[in-house]
């Protein structure tokens, strides 16, 4: 049975949402064929009781060929199925399905008005993602399939074109999307945009520099290594402060009032008294992320929200030869599209560089049994960076000021407090990392 073979299947793959657990049952509710060997499932998956939705692109073939064996299924009646992500010459059709704005069986591909799709390159899939599953279309585009479906418009497509009708730069251009009902509201199966082939990933610049400080000699300060990356700090700080008045601008906006203020603390003191329970080693630091809780209480006046991009660090923003570019508005992964689409304060996103920041300077001290000697370089490092990203933000527009900087150390320590906790349950030689955000910072 087909359902039999998926869930035996499902299990495996690394967008799998609940890995460690139990199947209790998997069913399929969709089943829409979108071209002879190629059909378009979303299946239902039970364990503990709840469900999770997940699409899947299912292709069949009479024979598999090598270069489709690692992404084989199973075999049902001499036909053998196989993950269709994988093959280059279906995956076309749904290039060219948004380029004509296709419809099958409830399947809808469109395409942007106004723009143009290339139907020629050849699709290959990115290996490095861990919830969805992305495409690359030649040099031109690259497609995200959400394979954990949840009902409704996905933020990254209603951000993306809303910014792009406003030619916002700061974003990879959109191209297409697909799209069907589920639970009788439009929900987003996939998202197309301008693939940045030439752009360098923001993590990826920022643990060159690190490397290259380790690298010097210990006279040599952050400022003085080859690979100092504090003006590109400075310049995505700017970038990030004019995407969230793009943001803004695009979308409606509101106030919280102090009451509201004191909730959202409050909420932050849960996470760490839960956390607590888990990680014990977050007690010692618990008096002092309470007085900054205690900051916000005191705070006396309405904050300024607005829609946020929900999930931001050093990966999903990319260099290009001219300007950073923001990716992935979806928002935190797992988190309900209410939460993912909610306003906050845009201090939100920024606590979350930050946070990034301090993750590349001490990433390269886990398991390094030099960390101790390179600790200092490490907060060296994260510190003239951080500045650098808040004083292009304040450039760029965005507002930091003294009655700010409470809610924004605030963001941090609640965000360095689930990182705590992540890193407990995932890589616990990692947990150090996340725990120096609990020592004083220079003011």
């Amino acid at each position: 049975m087909l359902d039999e073979l998926l869930a035996a299947w499902i299990g495996r793959q690394r967008w799998f949402g609940g890995k460690g657990r139990a199947i209790d049952a998997l069913s399929i509710e969709s089943d829409v064929e979108l071209a002879p060997g190629l059909r378009h499932l979303v299946a239902a998956v039970w364990q503990e009781g709840s469900r999770e939705r997940y699409q899947i692109l299912l292709g069949e073939r009479a024979e598999l060929p090598d270069r489709l064996g690692h992404a084989l299924i199973g075999t049902l009646g001499g036909t053998y199925l196989y993950d269709a992500v994988h093959d280059s010459d279906l995956m076309g059709l749904l290039l060219g399905g948004m380029a004509r704005d296709e419809s099958r069986g409830g399947i809808r591909m469109r395409h942007v008005p106004g723009v143009e799709i290339d139907t020629t390159p050849k699709s290959l899939v990115l290996g490095a993602e861990q919830s969805n599953t992305s495409l690359v279309f030649g040099d031109s585009y690259i497609c995200k399939l959400f394979r954990r479906l949840i009902p409704g418009v996905n933020p990254e497509l209603e951000i993306v074109t809303a910014l792009a009708e406003r030619h916002a730069p700061h974003i990879a251009r959109p191209y297409g999307w697909i799209e069907t009902e589920l639970d009788g509201t439009a929900t987003t199966l996939a998202i197309m945009q301008e693939y940045l082939c030439t752009a360098n990933d923001g993590w990826d610049l920022a643990l060159a520099s690190v490397r290259d400080l380790y690298a010097c000699m210990p006279e040599i300060s952050a400022a003085d290594a080859g690979g100092d990356f504090a003006a590109e700090s400075l310049r995505l700080g700017v970038a990030t402060a004019r995407v969230h008045k793009e943001l803004a601008e695009a979308f409606p906006t509101g106030v919280i009032q102090c009451h509201e203020v004191k909730r959202m603390a409050e909420g932050f003191r849960q996470r760490l008294r839960r956390a607590m329970t888990e990680v014990p080693a977050l007690r010692p630091h618990a008096d002092a992320v309470e007085a900054a809780y205690h900051k916000v209480d005191q705070l006396a006046a309405e904050v300024r929200v607005q829609r946020v991009h929900g999930d931001y660090h050093l990966g999903q923003v990319m260099r290009t030869p001219t300007e950073w570019v923001v990716l992935d508005f979806e928002g935190e992964p797992g988190q309900p599209l209410a939460e993912r689409t909610a306003l906050y304060s845009p201090l939100r996103d920024v606590a979350g560089m930050l946070r990034s920041f301090d993750y590349a300077a001490r990433h390269l001290l886990a398991d390094n049994p030099r960390a101790a000697e390179l600790e200092p370089r490490a907060e060296e490092w994260a510190d003239r960076n951080r500045m650098a990203f808040l004083d292009g933000y304040i450039e760029g527009g965005g507002a930091v000021t003294a009655r700010d900087a409470a809610l924004l150390h605030a963001f941090e320590l609640s965000k360095a407090v689930y990182e705590v906790v992540y890193e407990a349950r995932n890589r616990p030689s990692w947990v150090p990392i996340p725990l120096a955000a609990f020592r004083p910072r220079p003011t």
